[in-house]
């Protein structure tokens, strides 16, 4: 699905820049251009951004269930 219309940003490419290191919605900015124009998709980009860090994140599982792996 698009999230950023002005620059034709689509939720697939945060998550490619997410498995190539961005982490943040200011490295979306520098990277894709996401939210740089109109300002209207930041809301939608930064909950395709926390979906995608999620996936790419490295889980353990525990007694307590899956949980986020310490770096």
């Amino acid at each position: 699905m698009f999230v950023c219309i002005c620059n034709a940003v689509t939720d697939k490419d945060i998550g490619s820049a997410v498995a190539e290191g961005c982490r943040s919605l200011q490295e979306l900015r520098e990277q894709l251009g996401v939210g740089a124009c109109c300002g209207r998709c930041t809301g939608c980009a930064r909950d395709a951004l926390k979906n995608s860090l999620h996936a790419h994140a490295p889980h353990r599982l525990t007694a307590a269930g899956p949980q986020l792996a310490a770096a």
